[in-house]
């Protein structure tokens, strides 16, 4: 059943002023999910075994390369793709039903190459996900030395673009667009002074912009709702931020991050939670008052994966192949599992269950809970590399797998339900 939501991220009401969208809680429509914190609403028929054989629906074949997420709406799914031998960036649209191509749409030529740099070996020049407000389809790409963000309509017609910043290229580029209310909410830092803005989601015109500093970060901008008020948090370039999502007004500024973050911000309302890999790892949790308290830190490196927050712990599946619970507020580690494979993609939870895919296919689905690592299910897919995380909604589960066909690296969208 449909549902008018309000695009904020809590139960509160967002102003007047803020459009509403009409979406389904069966859709998955941007970034990290319903509520940006990796948590899908409940179903029980959301499959816990598959392989490749067993409780596929589909499997449709990506053109070029990604890491961007799918992001499902109505009866469409949306991805990001790049082709690096034509230097094309684009949208493409898949069929919710059977996975067919319904249009892709180009939104670059050209400019791959232009600063002399192509970032890390594991970057794309499609990693970030869509967001799509049930109208419009909002993308971020890095191309010829600047970011710029593209909107689409449903159907893949261009409606409008901007350039954020320029942006000098370090490891890659990967932050994905924030929606609220009126607002598309996007960033690029850079070691050139990067920006965080927010764009009317109709015009494209820019309603606000907040200048970074000139330090290399790759983490996306969040909305969380903190002490009862919905404030956008960038994480990075050695500080928490947090503004004003309708006028970018800063909140507050604090420390209490490394330079260089990749994973989104949590909060428990009171609290946000962080971590970082350059040039420190840690996981750290800091008061969400503006005072800068730092309830505890560690030197735990989880750079890639997102964490999850559930009822007073933290459930973390890192890089090097561990699986952690932390509490909250103490930071004490309830429990920790090293398991076969080391992880890129973020984990979601689904009801009481965590799902998280390694690196080369295997997904673990273990219990959020801190009496232990308690395994529900450990499911292979073919797959020689993964670094897109899952999008899990109605009951399907969603994933961008990269396979060798015919000694080439092919990507599948996969869509796996009983």
């Amino acid at each position: 059943m449909a549902l008018r939501l309000f695009l904020a991220f809590s139960m509160l009401a967002i102003p007047a002023m803020a459009d509403d969208l009409t979406l389904s809680d069966s859709d998955w429509a941007w970034w990290r999910g319903p509520n940006s914190n990796g948590v899908a609403n409940a179903n029980p028929n959301v499959p816990t075994t598959w392989d490749a054989e067993t409780n596929i629906v589909w499997r449709a074949p990506v053109p070029g390369r990604g890491h961007g997420s799918p992001v499902i709406v109505g009866d469409k799914v949306f991805l990001a793709t790049a082709d690096e031998s034509s230097q094309v960036q684009s949208v493409i649209c898949f069929s919710r039903e059977n996975g067919d191509v319904l249009w892709q749409t180009e939104v670059h030529r050209g400019g791959f190459e232009a600063d002399g740099r192509q970032g890390h070996p594991r970057s794309t020049k499609a990693s970030s996900t869509v967001a799509c407000d049930g109208e419009r389809v909002f993308t971020n790409f890095w191309n010829d030395n600047a970011v710029y963000t593209t909107a689409l309509d449903m159907d893949g017609k261009q409606l409008w673009q901007h350039k954020i910043t320029d942006y000098t290229m370090h490891q890659g580029y990967g932050s994905s667009p924030t929606i609220y209310g009126p607002l598309v909410i996007v960033s690029a830092d850079n070691k050139g002074g990067g920006a965080i803005v927010g764009l009317d989601r109709v015009t494209g015109k820019e309603v606000w912009r907040h200048q970074r500093p000139e330090k290399p970060n790759y983490c996306s901008p969040i909305v969380h709702n903190i002490d009862g008020k919905d404030q956008v948090i960038l994480v990075g370039c050695d500080k928490i931020l947090s503004l004003d999502p309708l006028t970018g007004k800063v909140n507050w500024d604090v420390a209490g991050a490394t330079t260089e973050c990749v994973t989104s911000v949590l909060s428990d309302g009171k609290n946000v939670v962080t971590s970082g890999g350059y040039p420190e790892d840690h996981i750290s949790v800091v008061r969400a008052d503006g005072s800068g308290e730092a309830l505890w830190r560690n030197n735990v490196r989880v750079y890639v994966p997102s964490m999850l927050l559930h009822e007073g712990h933290i459930y973390v599946a890192n890089d090097n192949g561990e699986v952690h619970c932390y509490e909250v507020e103490s930071g004490k580690l309830v429990w920790e599992e090293r398991v076969r494979e080391k992880f890129a993609t973020s984990p979601v939870l689904v009801g009481d269950n965590i799902y998280a895919t390694g690196m080369r296919g295997k997904t673990f689905i273990f219990k959020a809970s801190p009496e232990g690592y308690q395994q529900v299910a450990e499911n292979d897919l073919p797959a020689e590399d993964v670094q897109a995380s899952a999008a899990i909604c109605g009951d399907r589960i969603y994933m961008r797998i990269a396979d060798k066909v015919d000694d080439a690296r092919q990507e599948f969208l996969y869509c796996i339900g009983k």
